[in-house]
């Protein structure tokens, strides 16, 4: 036995500046000016172009003189196609910088258009199946003269608008893969609750939940990082004073903020890591067309059970800073169970029309996704086909 003390080795960082407040959005013209960017890219999706918010931004930013243009070709759950369409809109335009509008969809394409843009290899060359990707694919990486990012959020959940990744379907496997580099974290980070406020409570459910699993993952993730486990734990209690609140009356302004803080947290936490909740929704949004935090809000009790083994001490810890009833990891599950319900979020996978036949197809693919290796438990195929299966009936006795 060694008598080193246990004192991990590793690197840390946090990300990204927030701009954060009701109404500050309109001072989006100035920071673009005071990241030098004069002709602004805006990328977001059909449906948030259609709306008065995104006309109100690109009159703003004209009326200042800047040569904004507008990509909305993203789609939920974003393919290869909607970045390499955004990088030529990018480069025909001659734009000098990127504001990604909306969720996690358009987030994580704008981000994906600012890196793509100085490439010297295509697309999907560059994204990361594996762990065994890595040190390859960011070898190849230019790294240097990307055009600045400003993020503004529209829901609060996704951690991409300050992560420094993005998460694109490869279209002829149809797996969800990472663009990933510490150059993609965005420059600023405007962070505006006011936007979120038309946010239908169904999606308020799954957004909010998916803000809660990036806490969640993190805190429990087998990687060592005292710094966001502490976040983390703020993370998810703005989620438990405000989530229900925010669903049930989407005008409540105070709880909208909350939860914009919750995703905050929750994506400066995951630079740590996350775990199997992520690699098992991954391919239930690639080849499903799953809402990533729904399923992950479906998954999570069945992860936390299954994993309870190696982490009963930190979810103890949890329930303890959540004032729950008792210190105990299963007290943290039959919160999330609550709060599902309290969302009116489905319990077991057959909600969402998934079946026992899927599983053969979904369970290479969580094994195989990168986020499976940060799980604190290790796991294989085997496993990730038990956890789908416990998760389509229901059972939590792991």
């Amino acid at each position: 036995m060694s008598d080193k003390p246990d004192i991990p080795h590793a690197d840390w960082a946090f990300p990204t500046e927030i701009r954060f407040g009701p109404g500050r959005v309109r001072e989006l013209p100035e920071l673009c000016r005071e990241l030098g960017v004069a002709k602004p890219l805006l990328v977001t999706d059909s449906g948030i172009a259609a709306l008065p918010m995104t006309a109100a931004i690109l009159n703003s930013c004209q009326a200042d003189g800047l040569g904004i243009a507008l990509f909305s070709d993203v789609q939920p759950n974003p393919v290869e196609r909607n970045v390499i369409d955004g990088v030529s809109a990018y480069q025909a335009g001659g734009h000098d910088g990127v504001i990604a509008l909306g969720g996690g969809s358009s987030l994580d394409v704008g981000k994906a258009v600012a890196l793509m843009a100085v490439q010297k290899y295509p697309l999907r060359e560059l994204t990361i199946a594996s762990f065994q990707d890595f040190s390859e694919i960011q070898s190849k990486l230019v790294t240097h003269g990307l055009p600045p990012v400003i993020t503004v959020p529209t829901t609060s959940g996704t951690g991409s608008e300050l992560g420094r990744a993005s998460a694109i379907i490869d279209e002829q496997s149809q797996t969800k893969k990472g663009l990933f580099h510490p150059v993609m974290m965005p420059q600023i980070c405007l962070a505006d609750p006011e936007l979120t406020l038309s946010l239908p409570p169904a999606v308020t459910a799954a957004v909010g939940f998916d803000a809660l699993s990036h806490s969640l993952e993190a805190y429990c993730c087998a990687f060592p990082h005292p710094f966001a486990d502490g976040v983390a734990l703020q993370g998810m209690a703005l989620v438990n004073g405000a989530l229900v609140a925010a669903y049930r009356d989407g005008s409540d302004l105070g709880a909208r903020a909350r939860m914009m803080m919750a995703s905050l947290a929750g994506g400066t936490a995951f630079q740590k890591g996350v775990g199997a909740v992520h690699a098992l929704s991954h391919p239930l949004s690639s080849r499903h067309g799953i809402h990533h935090g729904l399923a992950n809000a479906v998954l999570m009790p069945y992860v936390l059970a299954f994993n309870m083994p190696v982490i009963e001490a930190k979810l103890a810890a949890l329930a303890r800073y959540l004032d729950l009833a008792a210190p105990s990891g299963q007290a943290i599950i039959d919160w999330l169970v609550d709060l599902r319900a309290e969302c009116d979020i489905p319990h077991r996978l057959a909600g969402l029309g998934i079946a026992e036949t899927d599983i053969d197809t979904l369970a290479p693919l969580a094994a195989a996704d990168i986020t499976a290796v940060e799980n604190p438990v290790a796991v294989d195929e085997d496993d990730m086909a038990a956890l789908y299966r416990a998760a389509l009936a229901g059972d939590l006795s792991h």
